[in-house]
């Protein structure tokens, strides 16, 4: 699918229909606040969503992990760091999608349309800078999938919310999950029988496994265009077999395909030993080659790397059968 040029985007915020009010900051009621189980971090933002679809008109969740859109959804997301500095929107028309962010003024009574490359380095707090993507970052991480919409899906809205998720958020009023959007008859093509999608496992690995497919997932996954990797860190619903979980499957001795001369380890993940583990490093790293996500990391999740640190020390702790096999035995904790 293609997508829609900035020109076509509103110049300001309060034409682009999230608000009935700006300056009261009156949300229109046709759009629906929702909020996924295992957000997405951004350089600690503090984010609220929404999403609008036209009357009439219904998601297709056929493909239960890359739900199809109808022509006319809008979604938004805002991003605080004690004052309101942009909201994004992602609005679908049927020659794909349009991406565009949106920068508040000072005194937070309107936003005004971002540049096209984005604008880097805007002064958000005390020692800290935040980017605002341009369309093309937008692409590398919205088209990393089929289903361009990140952190809405079955998993991420189910009503069964991990209560260890990191950077768990409380539900806004009113929020939409799986069970709502079905009795509004907002949604179609769901397989009977789904319930409440989850993560399985204890704790601590339904949260280290949440945070790698929100996080991680949308670009690392096996039909992204960096399949070539052979690195998936999201959580399918829709996997065939019982082994483990594809972010372990593709990690646990699994050599680094592209390791920066900082790493000091040459396996994504080595069971038991998170300081020799490539994954811990990108994650941790400030060295512009080696940090991972490559967007919104100007300040590392610290919570991030110390939930990571322990699953690898404490719950995969499985041996190699070689030194240079992909393979492992199966890790205690690998989901089912």
């Amino acid at each position: 699918m293609g997508t829609r040029s900035l020109a076509a985007a509103p110049p300001t915020l309060s034409r682009a229909g999230l608000y009935s009010d700006i300056r009261s900051k009156t949300v229109a009621s046709e759009n629906l606040p929702y909020s996924p189980q295992y957000p997405l971090y951004t350089d600690g933002a503090v984010k609220k969503r929404w999403i609008y679809l036209p009357p009439g008109q219904q998601i297709d969740a056929s493909d239960l992990d890359h739900w199809v859109f109808p022509p006319g959804t809008r979604i938004y997301k805002e991003f605080a760091f004690g004052r309101r500095i942009e909201t994004r929107l992602m609005e679908r028309h049927e020659d794909g999608w349009l991406y565009a962010a949106y920068v508040w003024n000072a005194d937070e009574s309107e936003a005004t349309l971002a540049p096209e490359r984005g604008l880097a380095g805007i002064v958000v707090g005390p020692g800290l800078r935040h980017d605002i993507p341009g369309r093309y970052d937008c692409l590398a991480c919205h088209q990393g999938q089929p289903n361009e919409v990140l952190g809405f899906g079955a998993l991420q809205l189910s009503p069964r919310r991990d209560p260890g998720a990191l950077h768990g958020e409380a539900l806004p009023e009113g929020a939409v999950d799986l069970e709502a959007l079905a009795l509004r008859g907002l949604i179609r093509g769901l397989p009977e029988g789904l319930g409440a999608p989850e993560i399985p496992g204890p704790p601590r690995q339904r949260a280290a496994l949440g945070y790698l497919h929100a996080n991680c997932g949308h670009c690392h996954n096996a039909r992204s265009p960096l399949q070539g990797l052979q690195l998936d860190l999201s959580f399918p619903l829709l996997r065939s077999g019982s082994g483990a979980a594809p972010a372990v499957a593709t990690t646990l001795g699994v050599k680094s395909m592209k390791r920066p001369k900082s790493a000091p380890a040459d396996h994504r993940v080595v069971p038991g030993a998170p300081e020799r583990s490539s994954l811990i490093e990108r994650l941790s790293s400030q060295d512009p080659n080696a940090v991972m996500p490559t967007l919104g990391n100007r300040l590392i999740d610290e919570r991030a790397v110390a939930l990571l640190e322990a699953y690898i020390r404490e719950d995969l702790t499985a041996p190699l059968e070689g030194p240079d096999d992909a393979k492992t035995k199966k890790p205690a904790g690998s989901a089912p």
